[in-house]
């Protein structure tokens, strides 16, 4: 797809994660803010502020103190928030296990492919009254690939570039059995919130990427103990610097683009409607205004 020149639009990043991610030095003229949204409530406020001459909106995931699990989060709410906010792309940040020795608690992964074993939780902002589908075959940004695993390298953080992500239901942790299972399906890295959260950002055409923070080797390693909380957090909060340097670091990057993804992320919804124009549901329509409005 050519590059479509949009003047107009300055990059606004988004942020989602906890609070040891938004809590950046240099962040300056913060202030929350309540966004509303047609589909719910989003987890939390959202937190602006400037990093340099880079506009930052924040969103904590599970809300600040960690409030939902991860079937209960609005995914939905969240990602129209971020949008209604002037978001244009997004760097999810999140824990996960680990399916392969090498990539140890630690470890940053840049994922690039998903498997979304979820099933309690609402995937599309689109549906009865007006149709959608948008491609997920390559479901993050590469773009912004590129710009994380450049920052981690620099900032000396460790990172592996590229790997599947098993989305799974929540909120227990695998079964031994279930984690083996996955492991013979090559996937690399387990979480419980990135589906649908990065499907939803497609349909928002929001560039969308993942930082997978290694806390753990699931339950499939036969030296280490199973997983817990305990454990988790233990390694969150060693991760915590590293998020907020590979954040510090990567924003100023990707607030220089000046026109719109090559990679076709702010126009996902080119091809994408389906429904006739006269059947179109004009609430449905009304909901869908910040989403879609710009095919719409």
């Amino acid at each position: 797809m050519e590059d479509v020149k949009l003047p107009e639009e300055k990059p606004v990043i988004g942020i989602i994660g906890g609070s040891g991610v938004y809590d950046l030095e240099g962040l300056e003229d913060t202030r929350w803010e309540t966004v509303t949204s047609p589909f719910g409530a989003p987890s939390d406020q959202i937190l602006r502020g400037r990093l340099g001459e880079v506009e930052m909106v924040f969103l904590p995931r599970h809300g600040r103190g960690h409030r939902l699990a991860p079937s209960e989060i609005n995914y939905r709410a969240n990602i129209d928030a971020l949008k209604r906010a002037g978001v244009t792309e997004i760097v999810s940040v999140s824990a996960c296990g680990s399916f392969e020795e090498r990539l140890a608690p630690g470890t940053f992964v840049i994922v690039d492919q998903f498997i979304d074993r979820t099933f309690a939780r609402e995937k599309s902002f689109f549906g009865t009254g007006l149709v959608a589908h948008v491609s997920m075959a390559d479901p993050v940004c590469s773009r912004l690939g590129d710009a994380l695993e450049g920052a981690a390298a620099a900032k000396g953080i460790p990172v592996v570039r590229g790997g599947t992500y098993l989305a799974m239901e929540g909120p227990q942790f695998s079964s031994r059995a279930e984690s083996e299972l996955y492991r013979s399906w090559n996937c690399q890295v387990i979480g419980m919130t990135n589906m649908p959260e990065a499907k939803l950002a497609r349909e928002a055409e929001l560039c969308y990427a993942t930082v997978a923070m290694v806390t753990d080797y699931d339950c499939w390693h036969p030296d280490h103990e199973n997983v817990d909380v305990s454990a988790v957090i233990r390694v969150l909060t060693g991760n915590a610097e590293n998020a907020r340097s590979l954040v510090r670091h990567v924003a100023p990057v990707l607030g220089q683009r000046r026109e719109a993804c090559a990679a076709g992320c702010h126009h996902a919804l080119d091809n994408a409607l389906i429904t006739a124009p006269e059947v179109r549901d004009p609430e449905v329509l009304a909901r869908l205004d910040a989403v879609a409005g710009r095919v719409l």
